[in-house]
């Protein structure tokens, strides 16, 4: 199995998006995915059309639950209509974590035991970040074999990609799994200067980490999102699904030169 987690601590650049893209593909390769929603502001599970305030039972309760076993992991769990892709949800009470469970030992690794009691019921778990570092990303980047971190082009989602990065060198001194980042340039607009220079000075700072390619901007997104469908399941051959089609192909075969040379 396979921990993505979709990271940023700047929001609106499409880390929602990204999350929920790249788990419909998935899904249409016959993988089973699922997707957890980590911020209290329930982004990608409004995105899938749940009312938070609805919910009986969500990511919260496995958190502040006494014991944790797989049976409470598939309750909290939802099927979602499109096939092969479940979500755990995320409701407004996460945003009570940091202060009532935050210095609880072992408090960042709860999520790590989650996946890891559901680990055979899935190929891939896609984690969608809160743009805060706190106890839930901190979770997140534990649990993580790779982090994806969309940087929109523009001058000001750089500055908080610095932010991010820093972070993760200050996780990787206390990890024991030790993740890789890629980063994703989003919402490219070629015929803005800055969307070129931003490009530009990603692939200058961070040329070792950064997708080969950009994510466009694309209206069919907004269009997906208003129907509560993956992209790819609402407009196949859009630009920007098909952008994502090719990230997911270098995430998948970097899975597999990662497994030949540790398997």
């Amino acid at each position: 199995m396979n921990v993505w987690t979709v990271a940023n601590q700047k929001g609106g650049v499409g880390k929602t998006t990204t999350a929920i893209t790249l788990a419909g593909l998935l899904s249409e390769q016959g993988q089973r995915v699922l997707l957890i929603d980590t911020d209290p502001h329930a982004s990608l599970t409004s995105y899938l059309n749940y009312d938070c305030d609805d919910l009986t039972v969500g990511l919260f309760d496995l958190f502040v639950a006494p014991m944790l076993d797989a049976e409470l992991v598939h309750n909290a769990t939802i099927e979602t209509p499109y096939n092969g892709i479940n979500l755990l949800p995320a409701t407004m009470a996460l945003a009570t974590l940091d202060r009532t469970l935050g210095h609880r030992d072992g408090m960042g690794l709860i999520l790590k035991n989650i996946i890891t009691l559901v680990s055979g019921d899935y190929d891939f778990v896609i984690i969608d970040c809160p743009p805060v570092l706190g106890v839930m990303m901190v979770n997140a980047l534990a649990s993580s074999d790779r982090i994806l971190v969309p940087v929109q082009t523009e001058f000001l989602a750089l500055k908080g990609l610095d932010r991010m990065v820093k972070t993760f060198e200050i996780m990787q001194r206390s990890c024991t799994n030790k993740f890789h980042y890629t980063v994703i340039p989003t919402m490219f607009d070629r015929r803005t200067k800055a969307s070129i220079v931003s490009l530009q000075t990603l692939q200058q700072n961070y040329s070792q980490n950064v997708w080969r390619a950009v994510i466009p901007v694309d209206t069919q997104f907004r269009n997906a999102s208003l129907k509560h469908m993956p992209p790819s399941m609402y407009s196949r051959s859009s630009r920007g699904v098909a952008a994502y089609g090719a990230l997911l192909q270098d995430l998948l075969a970097g899975i597999k030169q990662q497994d030949r040379m540790y398997g």
